[in-house]
């Protein structure tokens, strides 16, 4: 998927925010927004959001000398998505389709994005969740059971800290000894790194790869040769966030289930759907 114009103000926005998560003095946060102007004056449009928002958080940890400006965000989330990892699980265990419910949940989880809100509170969060459980899903379920089933390798794409609890949900679901979890190589803004799949605890379950790249999205090319192998020999690609959507959705790979809230008026238009919807989207279907 490609940047729009539309696109131009929201990468302002997301580089004066991570400004101010990277340092307190006024003068390097402008010195920031200034360049991240004159950039945008030259950006190529062809290109994907990830990649200009890689390019942009690289310059931001450049400037500030900060490798993590997001470090202590991505530990409060994953902290309060513990706390309320048992009463989910109850809820799943109750619910007349566990598997419905814990995909649900997991694709609530990517609220907890701090390149679309740098203001999110932990309250939000929480009412978020509670709010999922009557917002409408659209999915299909049985074709993503199906493929579950008939896949022998899944490459699981994790998305944000905090986030990455609720995929814990419904990977409990799945036939954990099928799955790989991919997390981002490096830090950029809140994604989640190999510690936040550790923190979910996720080490115990699954086997965890890097994917060698610091893009808040999954540019294959970028990655490194064993993601690369892993994502190529995959039978089933689960895709978490819009960040891997813009960078997958044109994807040659025939079986992606991305899960995302629709977050952005871009990629709702790109995918005529309502903003706020929860999505279970198929690559193929949509081919």
């Amino acid at each position: 998927m490609k940047s729009y114009l539309d696109c131009i103000p929201c990468f302002l926005r997301q580089a004066l925010e991570a400004a101010r998560f990277a340092t307190s003095n006024p003068t390097d946060q402008e010195t920031i927004l200034r360049e991240v102007l004159a950039f945008s004056a030259k950006m190529n449009l062809n290109d994907s959001p990830p990649r200009v928002g890689q390019m942009i958080h690289r310059r931001l940890r450049e400037l500030t000398g900060n490798e993590d400006p997001y470090l202590q965000v991505k530990q409060k989330f994953n902290n309060l998505a513990l706390t309320m990892l048992e009463d989910l699980r109850g809820k799943i265990k109750k619910a007349p389709d566990s598997l419905e419910l814990a995909l649900r949940l997991a694709i609530t989880g990517n609220v907890i994005d701090f390149g679309i809100s740098a203001n999110l509170t932990e309250e939000q969060a929480r009412q978020e969740v509670e709010k999922t459980l009557q917002t409408p899903l659209n999915a299909n379920i049985k074709q993503f059971k199906q493929s579950v089933n008939h896949s022998k390798k899944i490459l699981y794409l994790a998305d944000n800290a905090g986030e990455i609890v609720f995929d814990r949900l419904l990977i409990e679901q799945l036939p954990t000894k099928k799955i790989t979890l991919a997390v981002r190589g490096n830090p950029v803004i809140n994604d989640a790194t190999i510690a936040d799949a550790q923190t979910a605890g996720l080490d115990l379950l699954v086997e965890i790869i890097e994917n060698g790249n610091d893009a808040p999205g999954t540019i294959i090319e970028d990655c490194s040769p064993q993601f690369q192998q892993k994502f190529h020999q995959a039978d089933m690609i689960i895709s978490k966030g819009q960040g891997n959507f813009e960078t997958l959705s044109d994807s040659d790979h025939q079986n992606i289930f991305f899960l995302f809230k629709v977050k952005c008026p871009v990629v709702a238009r790109h995918i005529n759907a309502p903003l706020g919807s929860l999505q279970l989207y198929h690559n193929k279907e949509h081919s």
